[in-house]
Protein backbone atom coordinates (compact mmCIF):
# COMPACT_ATOMS: atom_id res chain seq x y z
CA UNK A 1 0.00 0.00 0.00
CA UNK A 2 1.54 3.34 -0.44
CA UNK A 3 1.39 6.34 1.42
CA UNK A 4 -1.77 8.00 0.80
CA UNK A 5 -3.93 5.00 1.49
CA UNK A 6 -1.52 4.60 4.59
CA UNK A 7 -2.72 8.47 5.69
CA UNK A 8 -6.91 7.19 4.66
CA UNK A 9 -6.34 4.44 7.01
CA UNK A 10 -4.69 5.84 9.77
CA UNK A 11 -7.26 8.98 9.89
CA UNK A 12 -10.62 6.80 9.15
CA UNK A 13 -9.12 3.94 11.58
CA UNK A 14 -12.00 4.58 14.12
CA UNK A 15 -14.72 3.69 11.22
CA UNK A 16 -13.02 0.98 9.80
CA UNK A 17 -14.12 -2.71 10.45
CA UNK A 18 -12.41 -4.25 13.10
CA UNK A 19 -13.10 -7.81 12.56
CA UNK A 20 -10.15 -10.05 11.94
CA UNK A 21 -11.38 -11.02 8.34
CA UNK A 22 -11.29 -7.48 7.22
CA UNK A 23 -7.74 -6.82 8.58
CA UNK A 24 -6.69 -10.51 7.12
CA UNK A 25 -8.21 -9.31 3.75
CA UNK A 26 -5.85 -6.16 3.95
CA UNK A 27 -2.56 -8.22 4.99
CA UNK A 28 -3.91 -10.39 1.59
CA UNK A 29 -3.80 -7.63 -0.69
CA UNK A 30 -0.34 -6.72 0.87
CA UNK A 31 1.35 -9.74 0.28
CA UNK A 32 -0.80 -10.70 -2.90
CA UNK A 33 0.68 -7.94 -4.66
CA UNK A 34 4.32 -8.41 -5.13
CA UNK A 35 3.14 -11.98 -6.22
CA UNK A 36 0.93 -11.35 -8.95
CA UNK A 37 3.94 -8.83 -10.17
CA UNK A 38 6.27 -11.87 -10.17
CA UNK A 39 3.91 -14.04 -11.81
CA UNK A 40 3.17 -11.44 -14.91
CA UNK A 41 7.22 -11.60 -15.39
CA UNK A 42 7.59 -15.16 -15.08
CA UNK A 43 4.58 -15.13 -17.47
CA UNK A 44 6.19 -13.46 -19.91
CA UNK A 45 9.90 -15.02 -19.83
CA UNK A 46 7.94 -18.44 -20.55
CA UNK A 47 8.90 -17.98 -24.21
CA UNK A 48 12.63 -17.45 -23.36
CA UNK A 49 15.01 -20.01 -23.48
CA UNK A 50 17.15 -18.84 -20.52
CA UNK A 51 20.10 -20.02 -19.28
CA UNK A 52 20.65 -22.89 -17.15
CA UNK A 53 20.49 -22.56 -12.96
CA UNK A 54 19.28 -24.08 -10.00
CA UNK A 55 15.97 -24.65 -9.29
CA UNK A 56 14.49 -22.06 -7.45
CA UNK A 57 11.75 -21.49 -4.23
CA UNK A 58 8.30 -18.96 -4.66
CA UNK A 59 9.24 -15.23 -3.97
CA UNK A 60 12.82 -15.83 -2.82
CA UNK A 61 14.22 -17.64 -5.64
CA UNK A 62 18.13 -18.71 -5.35
CA UNK A 63 18.44 -16.65 -2.70
CA UNK A 64 19.18 -19.68 -0.33
CA UNK A 65 21.85 -20.95 -2.28
CA UNK A 66 24.12 -18.43 -1.81
CA UNK A 67 24.49 -19.35 1.68
CA UNK A 68 22.73 -15.93 2.81
CA UNK A 69 25.85 -13.61 1.37
CA UNK A 70 26.62 -13.14 -1.97
CA UNK A 71 30.08 -13.40 -2.78
CA UNK A 72 32.46 -14.48 -5.84
CA UNK A 73 33.09 -17.65 -4.13
CA UNK A 74 29.69 -19.02 -3.59
CA UNK A 75 28.29 -17.75 -6.80
CA UNK A 76 31.61 -19.96 -8.79
CA UNK A 77 30.08 -22.82 -7.14
CA UNK A 78 26.95 -22.61 -8.43
CA UNK A 79 28.55 -21.68 -11.78
CA UNK A 80 30.78 -24.76 -12.15
CA UNK A 81 27.71 -26.67 -11.69
CA UNK A 82 25.37 -24.65 -14.00
CA UNK A 83 27.93 -23.28 -16.09
CA UNK A 84 29.35 -19.96 -17.10
CA UNK A 85 26.35 -18.10 -18.18
CA UNK A 86 23.88 -18.97 -15.14
CA UNK A 87 20.63 -17.70 -14.42
CA UNK A 88 19.11 -16.82 -10.88
CA UNK A 89 16.43 -15.28 -9.59
CA UNK A 90 17.40 -13.61 -6.69
CA UNK A 91 14.19 -12.61 -4.40
CA UNK A 92 12.28 -10.67 -7.87
CA UNK A 93 15.48 -9.56 -9.23
CA UNK A 94 15.90 -11.98 -12.43
CA UNK A 95 20.20 -11.95 -12.63
CA UNK A 96 22.67 -13.30 -15.09
CA UNK A 97 26.01 -14.13 -13.89
CA UNK A 98 29.16 -14.18 -15.94
CA UNK A 99 32.06 -16.63 -15.00
CA UNK A 100 34.17 -17.18 -17.66
CA UNK A 101 36.84 -15.31 -20.48
CA UNK A 102 34.86 -16.01 -23.51
CA UNK A 103 31.06 -15.13 -22.15
CA UNK A 104 32.53 -11.78 -21.22
CA UNK A 105 34.78 -10.88 -24.18
CA UNK A 106 31.02 -12.17 -26.16
CA UNK A 107 29.17 -9.55 -24.54
CA UNK A 108 31.77 -6.79 -24.89
CA UNK A 109 32.32 -7.16 -28.51
CA UNK A 110 28.87 -7.78 -29.07
CA UNK A 111 26.55 -6.76 -27.11
CA UNK A 112 28.22 -3.85 -24.51
CA UNK A 113 25.64 -1.01 -24.97
CA UNK A 114 22.63 -3.44 -24.07
CA UNK A 115 24.89 -4.61 -21.01
CA UNK A 116 26.12 -1.11 -20.16
CA UNK A 117 22.61 -0.06 -17.89
CA UNK A 118 22.70 0.58 -14.02
CA UNK A 119 20.13 -1.58 -11.76
CA UNK A 120 18.71 1.77 -9.56
CA UNK A 121 20.18 0.78 -6.21
CA UNK A 122 18.45 1.43 -3.21
CA UNK A 123 21.55 3.15 -1.58
CA UNK A 124 23.04 4.57 -4.41
CA UNK A 125 20.01 6.88 -5.43
CA UNK A 126 19.66 8.60 -2.10
CA UNK A 127 23.73 8.78 -1.61
CA UNK A 128 24.71 10.23 -5.22
CA UNK A 129 22.73 12.34 -5.05
CA UNK A 130 19.65 10.70 -7.60
CA UNK A 131 22.46 8.52 -8.93
CA UNK A 132 24.35 11.76 -10.84
CA UNK A 133 27.35 10.23 -10.71
CA UNK A 134 29.47 8.08 -13.51
CA UNK A 135 29.26 4.66 -11.32
CA UNK A 136 25.36 4.26 -10.71
CA UNK A 137 24.24 6.60 -13.11
CA UNK A 138 21.90 4.85 -16.34
CA UNK A 139 22.95 4.70 -19.50
CA UNK A 140 22.56 7.30 -21.60
CA UNK A 141 23.42 10.95 -22.76
CA UNK A 142 23.80 12.51 -19.22
CA UNK A 143 26.03 9.46 -18.30
CA UNK A 144 28.03 9.75 -21.45
CA UNK A 145 28.53 13.71 -21.11
CA UNK A 146 29.58 13.31 -17.25
CA UNK A 147 31.64 10.68 -18.11
CA UNK A 148 33.16 12.17 -21.10
CA UNK A 149 33.73 15.47 -18.59
CA UNK A 150 35.80 13.07 -15.80
CA UNK A 151 37.84 11.54 -18.36
CA UNK A 152 39.39 14.22 -20.35
CA UNK A 153 39.06 16.88 -17.12
CA UNK A 154 39.84 15.12 -14.29
CA UNK A 155 41.29 11.71 -14.74
CA UNK A 156 43.12 12.24 -18.25
CA UNK A 157 47.05 11.52 -18.32
CA UNK A 158 48.09 15.00 -18.19
CA UNK A 159 45.29 15.69 -15.42
CA UNK A 160 47.11 12.86 -12.93
CA UNK A 161 50.62 13.62 -13.94
CA UNK A 162 49.48 17.23 -12.34
CA UNK A 163 49.24 15.90 -9.19
CA UNK A 164 52.63 13.75 -9.39
CA UNK A 165 54.14 16.23 -6.31
CA UNK A 166 51.17 15.15 -4.35
CA UNK A 167 51.77 11.96 -4.49
CA UNK A 168 55.25 12.13 -3.90
CA UNK A 169 55.13 14.01 -0.96
CA UNK A 170 52.16 11.93 0.78
CA UNK A 171 54.62 8.73 0.10
CA UNK A 172 57.91 10.42 0.97
CA UNK A 173 56.02 11.50 4.35
CA UNK A 174 54.85 7.59 5.05
CA UNK A 175 58.27 6.37 4.36
CA UNK A 176 59.54 8.70 7.17
CA UNK A 177 56.79 7.44 9.42
CA UNK A 178 57.98 3.84 9.17
CA UNK A 179 61.42 4.88 9.27
CA UNK A 180 61.29 6.68 12.54
CA UNK A 181 59.01 3.98 14.15
CA UNK A 182 61.35 1.21 12.76
CA UNK A 183 64.28 2.77 14.25
CA UNK A 184 65.09 1.81 17.22
CA UNK A 185 61.88 -1.32 18.04
CA UNK A 186 60.72 -4.07 16.34
CA UNK A 187 57.22 -3.06 17.26
CA UNK A 188 55.11 -4.13 14.47
CA UNK A 189 53.20 -0.95 11.46
CA UNK A 190 49.76 -1.46 10.69
CA UNK A 191 50.01 -1.87 6.67
CA UNK A 192 46.81 -1.69 6.70
CA UNK A 193 45.79 1.36 8.05
CA UNK A 194 49.05 3.40 6.93
CA UNK A 195 47.69 2.30 3.39
CA UNK A 196 44.24 3.83 3.66
CA UNK A 197 45.87 6.78 5.34
CA UNK A 198 48.46 7.19 2.50
CA UNK A 199 45.92 6.75 -0.21
CA UNK A 200 42.99 8.96 1.12
CA UNK A 201 45.84 11.74 1.99
CA UNK A 202 46.67 11.49 -1.47
CA UNK A 203 43.23 11.78 -2.69
CA UNK A 204 41.72 14.44 -0.37
CA UNK A 205 44.66 16.98 -1.61
CA UNK A 206 44.11 16.07 -5.44
CA UNK A 207 40.24 16.35 -5.25
CA UNK A 208 39.58 19.36 -2.15
CA UNK A 209 43.38 21.01 -2.26
CA UNK A 210 44.03 19.77 1.01
CA UNK A 211 44.51 16.98 3.76
CA UNK A 212 41.49 17.15 6.69
CA UNK A 213 43.50 15.84 9.11
CA UNK A 214 46.03 12.40 8.91
CA UNK A 215 44.21 9.90 6.73
CA UNK A 216 41.33 11.72 6.18
CA UNK A 217 40.03 12.86 10.09
CA UNK A 218 36.14 13.53 10.08
CA UNK A 219 35.79 13.26 6.43
CA UNK A 220 36.96 9.44 6.97
CA UNK A 221 34.34 8.17 9.00
CA UNK A 222 31.96 10.02 6.70
CA UNK A 223 33.13 7.95 4.15
CA UNK A 224 33.51 5.11 6.11
CA UNK A 225 30.06 4.85 6.16
CA UNK A 226 29.06 6.05 2.94
CA UNK A 227 30.78 2.88 1.53
CA UNK A 228 29.12 0.60 4.05
CA UNK A 229 25.84 1.76 2.76
CA UNK A 230 26.50 1.54 -0.57
CA UNK A 231 28.00 -1.93 -0.04
CA UNK A 232 25.85 -5.05 -0.46
CA UNK A 233 22.09 -5.30 -1.25
CA UNK A 234 19.64 -3.98 0.85
CA UNK A 235 15.86 -5.45 1.14
CA UNK A 236 14.44 -3.31 -1.66
CA UNK A 237 17.29 -3.98 -3.89
CA UNK A 238 16.38 -8.14 -3.81
CA UNK A 239 12.51 -6.97 -3.15
CA UNK A 240 11.52 -3.72 -4.47
CA UNK A 241 8.17 -4.26 -3.70
CA UNK A 242 9.71 -4.17 0.36
CA UNK A 243 10.90 -0.52 0.37
CA UNK A 244 8.97 0.50 2.87
CA UNK A 245 10.80 -1.83 5.39
CA UNK A 246 13.57 0.68 5.46
CA UNK A 247 11.99 3.08 7.03
CA UNK A 248 11.23 0.35 10.14
CA UNK A 249 14.92 -1.04 10.06
CA UNK A 250 17.20 1.82 10.46
CA UNK A 251 18.81 1.46 6.82
CA UNK A 252 16.91 5.32 5.75
CA UNK A 253 18.23 6.93 9.53
CA UNK A 254 21.41 6.16 8.53
CA UNK A 255 21.50 6.90 5.23
CA UNK A 256 19.88 10.36 5.62
CA UNK A 257 22.49 11.10 8.02
CA UNK A 258 24.70 10.18 6.37
CA UNK A 259 23.93 12.31 3.34
CA UNK A 260 23.59 15.48 5.77
CA UNK A 261 27.13 14.82 6.85
CA UNK A 262 28.27 14.51 3.46
CA UNK A 263 26.78 17.23 2.07
CA UNK A 264 27.79 19.40 4.61
CA UNK A 265 31.18 19.03 4.27
CA UNK A 266 30.77 18.96 0.25
CA UNK A 267 28.71 22.64 1.11
CA UNK A 268 31.70 24.13 2.80
CA UNK A 269 34.23 22.57 0.58
CA UNK A 270 32.51 24.03 -2.02
CA UNK A 271 32.06 27.59 -0.11
CA UNK A 272 36.15 27.57 0.35
CA UNK A 273 37.09 27.57 -3.11
CA UNK A 274 34.84 30.08 -4.21
CA UNK A 275 35.93 32.42 -1.34
CA UNK A 276 37.08 35.57 -3.25
CA UNK A 277 40.11 35.57 -0.84
CA UNK A 278 41.13 31.91 -0.71
CA UNK A 279 44.83 32.01 -1.89
CA UNK A 280 45.82 30.78 -5.53
CA UNK A 281 46.34 27.22 -5.14
CA UNK A 282 49.55 25.49 -6.40
CA UNK A 283 47.06 23.69 -8.86
CA UNK A 284 43.62 23.10 -9.77
CA UNK A 285 42.19 20.13 -7.85
CA UNK A 286 39.11 18.24 -8.65
CA UNK A 287 36.68 21.07 -7.08
CA UNK A 288 38.67 23.78 -9.06
CA UNK A 289 37.70 21.85 -12.46
CA UNK A 290 34.17 20.88 -11.94
CA UNK A 291 33.25 24.86 -10.59
CA UNK A 292 35.23 25.95 -13.73
CA UNK A 293 33.21 23.43 -16.17
CA UNK A 294 30.20 24.65 -14.19
CA UNK A 295 30.54 28.49 -15.23
CA UNK A 296 31.31 27.43 -18.69
CA UNK A 297 28.63 28.58 -21.50
CA UNK A 298 29.53 25.98 -23.89
CA UNK A 299 28.75 23.28 -21.69
CA UNK A 300 25.28 22.05 -20.16
CA UNK A 301 25.49 18.78 -18.52
CA UNK A 302 27.15 20.00 -14.85
CA UNK A 303 24.63 22.91 -13.69
CA UNK A 304 24.75 22.22 -10.04
CA UNK A 305 26.27 21.22 -6.79
CA UNK A 306 24.49 18.13 -6.61
CA UNK A 307 26.11 16.63 -9.57
CA UNK A 308 29.64 18.10 -8.12
CA UNK A 309 28.65 16.34 -4.91
CA UNK A 310 28.10 12.98 -6.67
CA UNK A 311 31.03 12.93 -8.51
CA UNK A 312 33.29 13.64 -5.75
CA UNK A 313 31.91 10.92 -3.68
CA UNK A 314 32.71 8.50 -6.21
CA UNK A 315 35.99 9.35 -5.95
CA UNK A 316 36.05 8.58 -2.42
CA UNK A 317 33.84 5.82 -2.51
CA UNK A 318 35.64 4.02 -5.17
CA UNK A 319 39.14 5.34 -5.00
CA UNK A 320 40.70 4.82 -1.40
CA UNK A 321 38.97 2.00 -0.85
CA UNK A 322 40.12 -0.23 -3.82
CA UNK A 323 43.91 1.83 -4.19
CA UNK A 324 44.71 0.62 -0.37
CA UNK A 325 43.12 -3.00 -0.68
CA UNK A 326 44.94 -3.43 -3.66
CA UNK A 327 48.45 -2.54 -1.17
CA UNK A 328 47.49 -4.53 1.45
CA UNK A 329 47.02 -7.57 -0.01
CA UNK A 330 50.31 -7.23 -2.48
CA UNK A 331 52.38 -6.50 0.86
CA UNK A 332 50.57 -9.42 2.41
CA UNK A 333 50.82 -12.13 -0.65
CA UNK A 334 54.70 -10.73 -0.70
CA UNK A 335 55.29 -11.59 2.84
CA UNK A 336 53.70 -15.45 2.27
CA UNK A 337 55.89 -15.39 -1.10
CA UNK A 338 59.92 -14.50 -0.04
CA UNK A 339 61.13 -15.40 -3.14
CA UNK A 340 58.64 -13.16 -5.26
CA UNK A 341 59.89 -10.37 -3.00
CA UNK A 342 63.47 -10.56 -2.85
CA UNK A 343 63.07 -10.55 -6.85
CA UNK A 344 60.96 -7.36 -6.53
CA UNK A 345 62.86 -5.18 -4.47
CA UNK A 346 66.48 -6.66 -6.24
CA UNK A 347 64.79 -5.22 -8.94
CA UNK A 348 64.08 -1.71 -7.48
CA UNK A 349 67.15 -1.21 -5.55
CA UNK A 350 69.60 -1.83 -8.50
CA UNK A 351 67.74 0.70 -10.87
CA UNK A 352 67.35 3.18 -8.22
CA UNK A 353 71.19 3.24 -7.54
CA UNK A 354 71.92 5.95 -5.21
CA UNK A 355 68.76 7.52 -5.10
CA UNK A 356 67.01 7.59 -1.75
CA UNK A 357 63.03 7.57 -3.03
CA UNK A 358 61.36 6.02 -6.05
CA UNK A 359 59.90 8.73 -7.78
CA UNK A 360 57.33 8.14 -10.48
CA UNK A 361 59.56 9.08 -13.56
CA UNK A 362 61.50 5.72 -12.11
CA UNK A 363 57.97 3.27 -12.56
CA UNK A 364 58.64 2.87 -16.47
CA UNK A 365 61.49 0.67 -15.67
CA UNK A 366 60.18 -1.26 -13.12
CA UNK A 367 58.76 -4.46 -15.02
CA UNK A 368 58.77 -7.21 -12.36
CA UNK A 369 57.04 -4.87 -9.92
CA UNK A 370 54.36 -4.32 -12.70
CA UNK A 371 53.91 -7.32 -12.99
CA UNK A 372 53.46 -8.46 -9.37
CA UNK A 373 51.03 -5.22 -8.83
CA UNK A 374 48.57 -7.51 -12.39
CA UNK A 375 49.44 -10.79 -10.36
CA UNK A 376 47.68 -9.14 -7.26
CA UNK A 377 44.47 -7.44 -8.86
CA UNK A 378 43.94 -11.19 -10.86
CA UNK A 379 43.72 -12.86 -7.21
CA UNK A 380 42.33 -10.28 -5.29
CA UNK A 381 40.43 -8.08 -7.57
CA UNK A 382 39.58 -5.43 -5.53
CA UNK A 383 35.49 -5.53 -6.74
CA UNK A 384 35.46 -9.10 -7.59
CA UNK A 385 31.91 -9.11 -8.11
CA UNK A 386 31.89 -5.56 -9.87
CA UNK A 387 29.57 -3.03 -9.68
CA UNK A 388 25.80 -4.82 -11.23
CA UNK A 389 24.73 -3.69 -14.30
CA UNK A 390 21.25 -4.22 -16.16
CA UNK A 391 20.38 -5.26 -19.61
CA UNK A 392 18.55 -2.15 -21.88
CA UNK A 393 17.27 -4.32 -24.09
CA UNK A 394 16.43 -8.35 -25.17
CA UNK A 395 19.59 -10.09 -26.46
CA UNK A 396 20.75 -13.51 -27.74
CA UNK A 397 23.78 -15.25 -25.98
CA UNK A 398 25.57 -18.39 -26.69
CA UNK A 399 22.15 -19.49 -28.15
CA UNK A 400 20.07 -17.77 -24.75
CA UNK A 401 17.43 -15.53 -24.56
CA UNK A 402 18.27 -12.24 -22.33
CA UNK A 403 15.08 -10.48 -21.13
CA UNK A 404 15.76 -6.81 -20.98
CA UNK A 405 15.86 -5.40 -17.49
CA UNK A 406 17.84 -8.43 -16.16
CA UNK A 407 20.44 -7.53 -13.74
CA UNK A 408 23.79 -8.65 -14.23
CA UNK A 409 26.78 -10.02 -12.35
CA UNK A 410 30.40 -10.16 -13.81
CA UNK A 411 31.87 -12.85 -11.37
CA UNK A 412 35.84 -10.85 -12.09
CA UNK A 413 37.18 -13.65 -9.64
CA UNK A 414 35.57 -16.57 -11.09
CA UNK A 415 36.96 -15.07 -14.80
CA UNK A 416 40.69 -14.34 -13.65
CA UNK A 417 41.15 -17.99 -11.98
CA UNK A 418 39.36 -19.61 -15.33
CA UNK A 419 41.79 -22.85 -16.05
CA UNK A 420 41.48 -22.44 -19.97
CA UNK A 421 43.57 -19.37 -19.76
CA UNK A 422 45.76 -19.84 -16.95
CA UNK A 423 47.93 -22.11 -15.69
CA UNK A 424 47.89 -23.02 -11.93
CA UNK A 425 45.35 -20.08 -11.15
CA UNK A 426 45.37 -20.62 -7.53
CA UNK A 427 49.18 -19.71 -7.05
CA UNK A 428 50.63 -16.33 -6.98
CA UNK A 429 53.56 -16.21 -9.77
CA UNK A 430 53.97 -12.78 -10.74
CA UNK A 431 56.07 -14.25 -13.28
CA UNK A 432 53.33 -15.25 -15.76
CA UNK A 433 52.97 -11.48 -16.42
CA UNK A 434 56.67 -11.37 -17.73
CA UNK A 435 55.97 -13.48 -21.06
CA UNK A 436 52.57 -12.46 -21.44
CA UNK A 437 51.65 -9.51 -21.66
CA UNK A 438 47.92 -8.88 -20.97
CA UNK A 439 45.67 -5.56 -21.17
CA UNK A 440 43.24 -5.81 -17.90
CA UNK A 441 41.38 -2.75 -18.98
CA UNK A 442 38.35 -4.35 -20.12
CA UNK A 443 39.03 -3.62 -23.88
CA UNK A 444 41.44 -5.70 -25.25
CA UNK A 445 41.45 -8.82 -23.41
CA UNK A 446 39.42 -10.03 -20.76
CA UNK A 447 41.56 -12.85 -19.21
CA UNK A 448 41.11 -10.87 -16.05
CA UNK A 449 38.89 -7.83 -15.41
CA UNK A 450 39.61 -6.14 -12.41
CA UNK A 451 38.33 -2.67 -13.30
CA UNK A 452 35.40 -3.61 -15.15
CA UNK A 453 34.77 -4.10 -18.96
CA UNK A 454 33.63 -2.06 -21.74
CA UNK A 455 31.61 1.04 -21.76
CA UNK A 456 31.63 0.94 -17.66
CA UNK A 457 34.99 0.50 -16.98
CA UNK A 458 36.43 1.91 -14.33
CA UNK A 459 38.11 5.57 -15.98
CA UNK A 460 40.27 5.97 -12.54
CA UNK A 461 42.73 2.88 -13.96
CA UNK A 462 45.72 5.42 -14.43
CA UNK A 463 45.29 7.49 -10.97
CA UNK A 464 45.10 4.85 -9.17
CA UNK A 465 47.69 2.43 -10.94
CA UNK A 466 50.31 5.25 -10.35
CA UNK A 467 49.92 5.49 -6.89
CA UNK A 468 49.90 2.13 -6.11
CA UNK A 469 52.68 1.18 -7.87
CA UNK A 470 54.76 4.43 -6.32
CA UNK A 471 53.61 3.35 -3.01
CA UNK A 472 54.81 -0.60 -3.43
CA UNK A 473 58.08 0.47 -5.48
CA UNK A 474 59.09 2.88 -1.94
CA UNK A 475 58.03 0.40 0.72
CA UNK A 476 60.32 -2.61 -1.29
CA UNK A 477 63.27 -0.22 -2.04
CA UNK A 478 63.56 1.49 1.73
CA UNK A 479 62.51 -1.14 3.93
CA UNK A 480 63.10 -5.04 4.20
CA UNK A 481 59.88 -6.51 5.64
CA UNK A 482 59.10 -9.66 8.14
CA UNK A 483 56.61 -11.15 10.27
CA UNK A 484 55.95 -9.77 13.52
CA UNK A 485 58.36 -12.00 16.48
CA UNK A 486 56.55 -15.26 17.32
CA UNK A 487 54.40 -15.49 13.92
CA UNK A 488 55.09 -17.31 10.32
CA UNK A 489 53.24 -16.53 7.40
CA UNK A 490 51.40 -19.83 7.30
CA UNK A 491 49.87 -18.11 10.03
CA UNK A 492 48.45 -14.86 7.85
CA UNK A 493 44.79 -14.88 7.96
CA UNK A 494 43.52 -14.43 4.05
CA UNK A 495 39.84 -14.15 5.13
CA UNK A 496 38.14 -11.53 2.86
CA UNK A 497 35.60 -9.25 4.75
CA UNK A 498 32.28 -8.58 3.47
CA UNK A 499 31.38 -5.58 1.46
CA UNK A 500 31.57 -4.03 -2.62
CA UNK A 501 35.30 -3.71 -2.22
CA UNK A 502 37.01 -7.06 -0.89
CA UNK A 503 39.79 -5.82 1.99
CA UNK A 504 41.61 -8.16 4.28
CA UNK A 505 39.24 -9.38 6.97
CA UNK A 506 42.22 -8.57 9.45
CA UNK A 507 44.96 -6.09 9.50
CA UNK A 508 48.03 -6.61 8.36
CA UNK A 509 50.77 -6.04 10.60
CA UNK A 510 54.63 -6.27 9.70
CA UNK A 511 57.92 -5.22 10.77
CA UNK A 512 59.69 -2.82 8.70
CA UNK A 513 64.12 -2.47 8.47
CA UNK A 514 65.77 0.15 7.14
CA UNK A 515 67.63 -1.71 3.99
CA UNK A 516 70.74 -1.95 3.70
CA UNK A 517 71.16 -0.22 0.10
CA UNK A 518 74.61 -0.15 -1.47
CA UNK A 519 74.22 3.57 -2.85
CA UNK A 520 77.75 3.09 -4.92
CA UNK A 521 76.44 0.58 -6.66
Amino acid sequence: MDRQMMKYLFIFRDQLPTTDAFWLMILFLVLATPLLVLLKRRKNRKSWRLPPGPKKLPIIGNLHQLGGDLTSRSLLKLSNKHGPLMFLQLGSIPTLVISSTDIAKEICKSHDIVFSGRPALYAAEKICYGCQDITFAPYGDYWREIRKISILELLSPKRVASFRSVREEEVSIAMDFIRKASATTKVPINITEMMFCVINDVICRSAFGRKFGHGGGTLRSILQVTTDMLAGAKTADIFPWMSWIHKFDGVDTKIEENVQELDSFYESVIDEHLEPQRPCPEFEDFVDVLLRLQNDPDQHILSSRDQIKALLTDMFSAGTDTSSSTLVWTMTELIKNPTVMKRAQEEVRSILGDKDMVEEIDLPKLNYLKSVVKETLRLHAPVPLLVPRETTDNCTINGYGIPAETRVIFNAKAIAMDSKFWDEPEEYRPERFMIKNIDFKGVQDFEMIPFGIGRRSCPAINFALVVIELVLANLLHQFDWEMPIGMIKEEIDMQEAPGITVHKKFPLFLVATAANVDRSA
